[in-house]
């Protein structure tokens, strides 16, 4: 009974202390798990993300204009407001919404396991960075019929810092 409130006590320390960790401190954990042989799930991809912040100004760097100029600090608290629903890291889960790793020139409607509404399976989108930023302003008139019932974000400076993030986090490799 005492070791099963000693795991109880210790389970929920964890889970307390993880609540604070930002997206890239929990995916410079996943990388050090990937790095150790560890995976979370068989077969997962080793995390392509950047494991320093110099890494991550050198390929928000190689981004096109306007994305080179993002501010990722912006875009990470902006993805916040999508973090309930998506995971960004590769092997991530489907929440509400699919996992965003590799977005970036996959069709819409692709991510496997993923219900998708009708009308986004049939949309023919290829998720870039134009697409991105007119969805993020307003999914519902972008594509009426989704399911995805973000609001949107209407400030453009915002909308271009949180593609830059997710491009940096998310295996965009640019052309």
């Amino acid at each position: 009974m005492r070791r099963s409130r000693l795991f109880t006590a210790a389970a929920l320390a964890i889970a307390v202390a993880a609540c604070g960790r930002s997206e890239t401190s929990r995916q410079a954990e996943d990388a050090q798990t990937a790095a150790s042989g560890q995976t979370g799930a068989p077969g997962a991809a080793a995390p392509a993300a950047p494991a320093s912040d110099a890494d991550r100004q050198k390929l928000l760097a190689a981004l096109p204009a306007p994305y080179d100029a993002a501010d990722l600090a912006n875009g990470e608290a902006k993805f916040a407001l999508c973090r309930s629903c998506h995971t960004i890291k590769p092997g991530g889960a489907n929440m509400t919404g699919p996992n965003l790793h590799g977005v970036f020139g996959r069709e819409a409607g692709q991510v496997e396991g993923f219900r998708y509404s009708d009308v986004l399976l049939k949309s023919g989108i290829v998720w870039d960075p134009s697409h991105l930023d007119e969805w993020l302003a307003n999914p519902r008139t972008y594509l009426p019929g989704t399911k995805m019932s973000f609001a949107g974000l209407k400030d453009a400076k915002d909308r271009a810092d949180l593609i830059a993030y997710l491009m940096v986090e998310t295996g965009y490799a640019p052309k």
